[in-house]
């Protein structure tokens, strides 16, 4: 750092290579401890907000007074979603690869948003989406790109059928005078799905909630005479939305009888694989991709279950043309001699500046291979089964559905206990079990009943992390009823 400017930024190289090297301690400590933390942070609304003063610092404050702060202030208000005893939502995994990369990424602080701004970057994630589309099992035809979230590809995939459906008029026209395009998914699809509806102006009254089976996945003969009733009403069927591992219970939808149906009715078909299209990697499980051959788009996030640190979600597209000519703009400053030449991927979805996100899956996929992977992927499924077997075994527990990869949906229910107080009960259970501290899972409703999730997914989840927690959920629960 030029000593010019040492005076004022009040961290000079050596001072910096010493708060790094101290951090970076501190960095392998925490993972190797992460366990011994209350998984979920425990404090009350507006504690963490008091405690920070109401003006910035006039003078520089140094970095041992910050990271001060930020262990006595801040670490009380994290919830530590690397213990291996957070079993919450979907995992954000992360391991020691994904932050080396990320530390690299961080100190180069390129911005992605055209090839001549960081060729190597555009070049890395070009063949990184070709890894990734390969390792999963999807056709060869297939082109990808890294956005930040699972919600930002499912609306960029609707975005771009909204334009194929309507011959791009709706960019030119606008929608106030077009026909009503029609939005089929799940009644169990992730709420990005209504979010993206909503932005992309066709309005939430023609997003088509799809009943499911038994085993909570799209009821491809429901969509069918849906469609049939919008076309009689001269609606107009633009894209659906299937999903491989919904949020609730991981639900897989059947790709060839929906994929049928939109080449059938030409609709786009896009799928979001957010969770479960890491565990395409596993041979025994392409057949969640049986029907690949009717898929526009298709997203699922590294960041979630491929030990990749948020954030990294792989879109891939059948038709690079359509999505490109959905989104580019070229104003005179981003004009250059490459155009057309290369992938200039912020003409590939919503944002203009883009991280260096390729580095990281790049690093993680190299130290582990793809049978460290793999190896990772079944193990985690494995203690999903193991947790549904011990389940089974209590007569005062229950299962509410399928175990498919490794969310376990399950709830209390002792003798005796009508429906609303055993969703007055599981409720109070999963209150208790997460504010101890000892263990995090969430809840969904499944029929109306109140059920507990819980997802053996973290990156060093173990089965004796599980069976720990096993034992804590039956002492709480049966302590309760007595």
């Amino acid at each position: 750092m030029p000593s010019q400017y040492s005076k004022h930024l009040k961290m000079n190289s050596s001072e910096f290579r010493k708060f790094a090297h101290e951090l970076v301690d501190w960095m392998a400590s925490y993972l190797e401890n992460v366990e011994s933390y209350p998984v979920k942070s425990n404090v009350k609304p507006g504690e963490i907000f008091s405690k920070l003063p109401d003006t910035p610092p006039e003078k520089p404050e140094s970095f041992e007074n910050f990271f001060k702060d930020f262990i006595n202030i801040i670490m009380p208000g994290i919830t530590h979603w690397q213990s291996p005893n957070f079993f919450a939502f979907f995992p954000a995994n992360t391991s020691p690869p994904s932050i080396l990369a990320e530390m690299i990424i961080s100190t180069l602080g390129v911005q992605c948003m055209i090839w001549e701004t960081s060729p190597a970057a555009t070049e890395l994630e070009q063949k990184m989406m070709n890894w990734l589309r390969d390792m999963i099992g999807l056709p060869e035809n297939f082109e990808g790109v890294i956005q930040d979230t699972a919600s930002t590809s499912t609306l960029a995939a609707i975005l771009t059928a909204r334009e194929k459906t309507t011959g791009f008029r709706s960019n030119d026209e606008g929608l106030f005078n077009s026909e009503k395009l029609r939005i089929y998914c799940s009644e169990q699809a992730h709420s990005s799905v209504d979010k993206a509806v909503k932005i992309a102006g066709l309005g939430i009254k023609n997003l088509v909630k799809i009943g499911t089976r038994d085993d909570y996945s799209l009821d491809p003969e429901k969509l069918r005479i849906q469609i049939k009733e919008d076309l009689k009403n001269k609606l107009i069927p633009c894209c659906v939305v299937a999903t491989l591992g919904t949020t609730g219970v991981t639900a897989i939808d059947p790709l060839k009888e929906i994929g049928e149906i939109c080449s059938e009715y030409r609709l786009w078909l896009h799928v979001d694989a957010a969770l479960a299209g890491t565990a395409l990697i596993l041979p025994e499980y392409r057949w969640m991709i049986d029907g690949k051959e009717y898929i526009d788009s298709f997203v699922f996030n590294p960041h979630k279950w491929m030990f990749t640190n948020f954030d990294c979600s792989a879109f891939f597209v059948k038709d690079a043309s359509t999505l490109i000519r959905t989104f580019e703009i070229l104003p005179e400053y981003l004009k250059t001699r490459t155009r057309g030449k290369v992938n200039d991927y912020r003409d590939w979805g919503v944002p203009l500046g883009r991280r260096f996100r390729a580095l990281k899956l790049w690093c993680v996929i190299r130290m582990y291979g793809v049978e460290g992977l793999r190896e990772m992927v079944r193990n985690h499924i494995s203690i999903a089964r193991r947790l549904a077997e011990m389940i089974k075994n209590e007569p005062d527990f229950e299962l509410l559905a399928p175990v498919t990869l490794n969310t376990v949906c399950f709830r209390y229910k002792p003798s005796g206990a009508n429906e609303n107080e055993l969703n007055v009960l599981n409720e109070k259970l999963n209150h208790t079990l997460n504010d101890s501290g000892k263990m995090y899972l969430t809840h969904t409703k499944i029929n109306g009943k109140y059920t507990l999730r819980m997802v053996t997914a973290q990156t060093n989840v173990t089965m004796k992390h599980v069976m720990n927690s096993w034992e804590f959920i039956l002492e709480t629960a049966r302590s309760m009823k007595a």
